[in-house]
Formats: structure tokens, C-alpha cells, sequence
């Protein structure tokens, strides 16, 4: 009698999303067993793909059955068995040794003759057609979505993937503060640890659901993605989502990492007028001092800080002053020094003057630009034309065409600059005017 080895196999392919559990095929062939007047030796299950050869338990079923411990096999469907062609020519082989003498499937007829091995292999070769043509349709997808600019990924944090548009989405909850943390390592006060501790805070992690560790904030800031560039493959591309951050901005963090900046500013402890005044008497730079006092009845301690003339001079008669006695001194300086009504109207008649001459030169600039950016995007159009017509190398390709797009954004961006921030010099300006008549006010 024939002794038969149950075999049931479930993987995460996109292929076996329709297919029956494990436990679900077990119970099937049990009675499909019963049913059939089957003798089952023994179960093996496997939680792989077998789109590669090298599944343990497989191996060691086939292993076992060369030794004679069973000839015969009951399984689902063929392809749970081999979906390549070389764990289905071991089934074909044993056939033909006749160290295998029944395969069993409750959805498909086999019988061991020439004509079975025949039908069998057909089954073998559809269900290696199917993986492959799966395979080369998801490569295609992902070389359509790379010429369309989307990132065929996961989005990275400060973003999201939009299943219905099939595209990356700027996320609104968390995009804001992305930008802020390259705002903050850009200004070169903090490090990987300070912006993992900001993220922290604000309860930001990442699509697998973790806080992010030193690494992840690194390759973040590292990732070309958020000025709206991306690499895949070796090849870099222009993407069509929302760039949340400037190549500016984007450059400036990768100075500050390859300096590996580890300044640290403790603002609790920090005196702001320090290195900004001097003793009108010896004319020494003026230093401050913190000093704690301990009160028993309420066993509170307290913090007071003063200002003090550092006296390397040699002798002086001044004392030292508390913060808020130096900060009163301060205001009466800047009193002196404040920006008056008629002479804050000259200056903002002399920056309407300047301000049209302004809006003449950017325009200039701006037309200057436009010609250089359709250039390099022309250069975009006739490098791709040589690589398809096979004239340059694909690392040949994917290099010039890395240095193009970089020059292309740096025009963009340039562009979009002078568009959106023209005029911002003259609202600064005027908002200095505005804070010099009310800098008394501090």
C-alpha cells in the first residue's frame, strides 16, 4: 500500500494572497484522505516561497522519501509543491526512479504514466509562468511609476502613501515638524540625539509604528527625498511630490554632518548680554554670575543671577547689578538710540524707492533662469535618448543624469526663490525700522 506524506505550504507572495491557510489545507486533506482511503505517514508544513529552490522541510520530505520512508505525496494543488523548475524536476525525477509512486491533489488529477509526468510538468511550468510574469509585471509597474516621478516605496516619514492615487502624499500631521527638525540641525545647535529627543516629544514614529532611532534621523537627514529627489536603483530621479524642505536647507545639514557638529546649547544657564557690553568705568567686558540660596522654612532653593564689570583692568568701583536692574540700563541705551518720527518716514520713502527698483532686477534675473532651465531639460531629453538608443553605459547614464538633475533643481529653486521672496528683504527692513522706533520697548 501506498504511504503518502502530506505537504501544505503558505507564503506572503502577492501569488498566494487567494490560497488556503495552512491549517485550512491540513483539514481539507485530512478528509480528502478519509474520503480516498489515503495512509498519511506524516505532515510537513512550510511557511515559504517557492519561487527559490531551498525550503527545509521540503528538502528533508524528498530526502525521506528516497529513503523509502514513503512513496507518495498528497498536497494541495502542484504548485504548492515547486514553483521553479528545479524542485519540480526532483518530483519528475523520483517519478521516474520510482522512488515516488502517487502524487494526490484535491484540485487537480494526476496518475503516474508519461502522460501524467507530461501534465504534471505543464503544471510545474504554469505555475513558474504565473511567478515570473508576476514578477516582471511588478517590475514593470515600478519602471512606470519611476518615469511618472513616484517613489515606488514606503513613503518616509513626513509623508504618506495614498493607496487610491497610487502616489506620496505630503502627511499633515507630521510634515510640519520634519521640517522643523532640519530647521534646528541646520542651525547647527543640535545633534542626531537632540532631534531624536524632539521627535520624542511630539510622539512622531515611524509607518512600522517605533520611535526612531539615531540611525533612522541620519539617513533622514541625509535623504535627498525631501527636496524633491530620490534615488532607486543607482539612478537618481525627479519626483513629483511635494518637496518639504529647500536643496538650501537640505546642503546646510549635510555640512553640519560632515563637520559631525555636537554643539549643544544649554539655553537655561545662558546670560544673553554677555560679550555685548562693557564697563563704562575700566572699560572690562561684563560677566555673569548664578548663585543658589537655600531658604529652611519653605526648604526651596532659589536662583539669583547678576550682572558684574569682569575687572581685568586692574581696580574698579563698580558693583554688581541684578539681572533685572542691567536689563533696565539696557532699555535706557537703546531709549537713546531709537529710530524718531521723522527720520522713520525718510527711511521708508527711500525703501518704496527701492523697493520698485528691486522688483526690476529680479525680474531680469528670473528671465535670465528660465532659458537655463529649459536648457538642462533638453540635456535631460537628448541623455535618455542616448542611453535607449544604446550610445552611452548605464553608469554613464545614471551619473550625468544624477549631475543634471541637481543642476535642474538648484534652477527651480533659484526660480521659485526670487518668485516667493523677492520682496522679503523689504519686509525685513521695514519690520527693523518698526522695531528700531520701538526698541525702548524691549
Amino acid at each position: 500500500m501506498i504511504k503518502y506524506f502530506v505537504y501544505c505550504r503558505k507564503s506572503t507572495d502577492e501569488a498566494d494572497r487567494q490560497v488556503l491557510s495552512i491549517e485550512a489545507q491540513i483539514t481539507e486533506l485530512k478528509e480528502f484522505a478519509k474520503r480516498e482511503n489515503l495512509e498519511v505517514v506524516d505532515f510537513f508544513t512550510e511557511a515559504k516561497t517557492a519561487k527559490k529552490p531551498g525550503r527545509e522541510k521540503f528538502e528533508q520530505m524528498l530526502k525521506l522519501i528516497e529513503k523509502g520512508e514513503a512513496n507518495g505525496i498528497l498536497s494541495w494543488h502542484a504548485d504548492r509543491l515547486a514553483r521553479n523548475s528545479v524542485d519540480g524536476g526532483k518530483i519528475i525525477y523520483l517519478l521516474d526512479t520510482g522512488k515516488l509512486l502517487s502524487l494526490k491533489f484535491p484540485t487537480l488529477w494526476f496518475e503516474n504514466t508519461q502522460q501524467g509526468k507530461f501534465m504534471l510538468s505543464i503544471a510545474f511550468g504554469q505555475s513558474k509562468y504565473y511567478i515570473d510574469n508576476l514578477a516582471e509585471n511588478v517590475k514593470r509597474g515600478i519602471r512606470q511609476k519611476l518615469r511618472n516621478g513616484v517613489y515606488p516605496n514606503k513613503a518616509p516619514i513626513g509623508y504618506l502613501n495614498e493607496p487610491r492615487k497610487k502616489l506620496i502624499e505630503v502627511d499633515q500631521k507630521t510634515s510640519r515638524l520634519v521640517r522643523k527638525a532640519f530647521l534646528l540641525f541646520a542651525s547647527g545647535k543640535y545633534t542626531f540625539v537632540d532631534i531624536d529627543k524632539f521627535f520624542f516629544e511630539h510622539k512622531i514614529k515611524s509607518s512600522t509604528n517605533k520611535y526612531l532611532r539615531t540611525d533612522k534621523i541620519r539617513n533622514m537627514l541625509r535623504s535627498p527625498f525631501y527636496y524633491g529627489v530620490f534615488e532607486f536603483a543607482g539612478e537618481t530621479y525627479q519626483g513629483t511630490h511635494k518637496p518639504l524642505i529647500s536643496k538650501t536647507l537640505f546642503d546646510k545639514c549635510q555640512e553640519i554632518i560632515k563637520r559631525k557638529s555636537k554643539t549643544h546649547i544649554n539655553h537655561k544657564d545662558e546670560f544673553w548680554f554677555l560679550g555685548l557690553s562693557k564697563c563704562k568705568e575700566c572699560n572690562s567686558a561684563i560677566t555673569a554670575e548664578k548663585h543658589f540660596k537655600f531658604y529652611p522654612k519653605t526648604r526651596g532653593k532659589v536662583r539669583y543671577d547678576y550682572y558684574r564689570c569682569g575687572k581685568k583692568h586692574g581696580f574698579c568701583s563698580q558693583k554688581y547689578v541684578s539681572t533685572g536692574e542691567f536689563e533696565k540700563q539696557i532699555r535706557e541705551i537703546l531709549w537713546s538710540h531709537s529710530l524718531h518720527g521723522l527720520n522713520a518716514r525718510k527711511m521708508l520713502n527711500w525703501l518704496h524707492a527701492d523697493e520698485i527698483n528691486e522688483r526690476k532686477t529680479v525680474e531680469n534675473k528670473i528671465s535670465l533662469l528660465k532659458p537655463q532651465l529649459s536648457n538642462i531639460e533638453q540635456k535631460l531629453d537628448r541623455l535618455l535618448t542616448s542611453y535607449l538608443d544604446q550610445v552611452i553605459e548605464t553608469t554613464e547614464y545614471q551619473k550625468v543624469k544624477k549631475k543634471f538633475i541637481e543642476e535642474k533643481t538648484n534652477f527651480e529653486e533659484q526660480i521659485s526663490s526670487f518668485e516667493k521672496n523677492q520682496f522679503l528683504w523689504v519686509e525685513l527692513v521695514r519690520d527693523f525700522i518698526s522695531s528700531a522706533q520701538e526698541a525702548h520697548k524691549i
